[in-house]
């Protein structure tokens, strides 16, 4: 008998239809796949599942007993924890205080912090994890250390069914290993885990059986074994996993130098050679802690270099404050996207012009092409900077109601368009992107992917960091690899992913990583 079985269940919103007649079971002790593009309907089953929502239609029975849950307590009673992507977690109090809020151990009627702790410790222990103690501050943990403690605030419940909403999207690839390690444990003890990703790396290793939804719909349930991933994105998006990296077009050859770095270095990186032409993508690879995100705060003056020499188009460029940069002609796209990129609480509008309004640019001779929209979205005979912005977002294909409306309430992929509107509303020379495809499905990855190529084949010269080695190998036309704060190798665009994986690991290409 299955520990998770649901039928029928749909979910409508105001007349739209976010669920339709969905089937799902899930196994004691299996690793689940629920997999989709943004809108596909998982989060809403995830959130009928944590009874944040229910459903108008269906059933749900927890080991063969009908349940439903009318708000999040239920379901946690039941059985059924959830882990989702936004941190819930208050940075203030301890791990064992946040792993136990509002269920602290008591000992005549008083909180015992010695009995918490000592419990939080065994729960990290069972778990095997090290390097967190119980009295630690959440706020001063690591991000991959802050989702472990998510989880084991959710096992704490002592379920059958555990739901994770990318529960790496914010994981390096050393850390996903610690969590892939946290997941089999569970599913050894018999738990059931329902796993939500847009990396079909995890969902292949990690994952038993797939289930796709679509459109609110289910389209397929397959075993992992019995489906390629080319087939699985296909029945994802409709279109095959060879189209989601667009080719560079013919006679799409490098221009001249536009960045270039001569022994750059601070207090993370150091002796940093780089140079990128216009129209070229340039890939930085590397373990987490290597740098790659250090060298790009360093080009925008986020973290300035100490030592070495930049040059933009020929000219000097001092690594100062990011203002600075963003007059030269640098655009930076950070990794935090949520966090550091975007107002959520703001409009579409007034995220786009936030770096047109804050920083006034010092025109440069022959500087930095409108076409980089790749049309005249950007052209300079517009009428001002909101004319430019909507021919902007419609060259960008944004799916929104209109620039009024707030981004918390567009997509992952639609957020990360219009954090790119932002940056090219300055009319950059060099774009430095930062995990710009993280947490975001395939669908919209493809989207983004185009935007880029379109951005090089305008001529932008394009710095990538990505922690997905495929991406780096299907989009960059050189990849260098960072070791410990170094630079360990350059490779050609379409490497294999050992030797990269040799390379970040301070290993000569040819000798097998232990």
């Amino acid at each position: 008998m299955p520990v998770l079985q649901i039928a029928g269940v749909s979910k409508r919103f105001f007349g739209f239809s976010a669920l339709s007649g969905v089937d799902l079971t899930v196994e004691a002790g299996e690793v689940h796949a629920l997999v989709g593009e943004n809108g596909a309907g998982k989060s809403t089953l995830m959130k009928i599942l944590a009874g944040v929502d229910q459903a108008d239609e269906g059933t749900i029975e927890l080991e063969g007993r009908p349940v439903s849950f009318a708000h999040p307590a239920a379901a946690y009673a039941a059985g059924i924890s959830t882990v989702f992507q936004e941190f819930t977690l208050l940075p203030e109090r301890t791990v064992a205080q946040n792993i136990y809020l509002g269920r602290e151990p008591r000992r005549r009627g008083v909180v015992s912090a010695s009995l918490m702790n000592r419990r939080a410790a065994e729960l990290l222990e069972s778990m095997g994890v090290h390097g967190i103690h119980p009295a630690d501050r959440v706020g001063a943990l690591s991000v991959a250390q802050q989702q472990i403690v998510e989880i084991a605030k959710a096992l704490s419940y002592e379920p059958r069914v555990i739901s994770m909403d990318e529960p790496t999207a914010a994981l390096a690839e050393h850390e996903v290993d610690l969590l892939y390690g946290i997941i089999r444990r569970l599913a050894d003890r018999g738990v059931a885990v329902l796993y939500v990703s847009h990396r079909l790396r995890e969902i292949f290793d990690l994952c038993d059986r797939i289930t796709v939804l679509k459109d609110g719909a289910l389209v397929a349930t397959t075993d992992s074994s019995a489906i390629t991933e080319d087939e699985l994105v296909r029945l994802m998006v409709g279109r095959s996993l060879s189209t989601v990296f667009p080719a560079r077009g013919d006679g799409d050859a490098p221009g001249e130098v536009v960045l270039q770095l001569d022994g750059c270095g601070n207090g993370s990186v150091d002796a940093i050679d780089l140079t990128v032409r216009a129209g070229e993508i340039v890939g930085l690879a590397g373990l987490q802690g290597a740098g790659r995100t250090e060298v790009l705060e360093g080009i925008s003056g986020a973290v300035p270099f100490s030592r070495g020499r930049m040059r933009l188009d020929g000219a000097e460029l001092t690594s100062g404050t990011p203002a600075r940069a963003i007059r030269a002609g640098v655009a930076h796209l950070t990794e935090d996207r949520k966090g550091t990129g975007l107002a959520l609480g703001q409009t579409i509008l007034d995220n786009a012009l936030s770096v047109t309004r804050a920083v006034r640019r010092t025109p440069r001779a022959g500087g930095g092409a409108a076409q980089a929209s790749g049309g005249a979205a950007l052209a300079s005979g517009g009428s001002g900077r909101v004319a430019r912005l909507t021919a902007l977002l419609d060259d960008l294909e944004l799916a929104a109601r209109g620039p009024d409306q707030e981004v918390r309430y567009l997509s992952g992929g639609n957020q990360q368009k219009v954090v790119l509107a932002k940056w090219l509303l300055t009319e950059p020379r060099v774009i430095l992107l930062d995990e710009p495809t993280r947490g975001i499905d395939v669908g919209a990855k493809l989207a983004v992917y185009t935007v880029i190529r379109r951005l090089a084949a305008a001529g932008l010269a394009i710095v990538l960091v990505s922690s997905e080695l495929p991406e780096l190998i299907g989009m960059a036309d050189r990849i260098l690899v960072l070791h410990e704060g170094r630079i360990a190798a350059e490779l050609p665009g379409g490497s294999d992913e050992e030797s990269i994986a040799r390379a970040a690991s301070g290993l000569p290409i040819g000798e097998a990583v232990a």
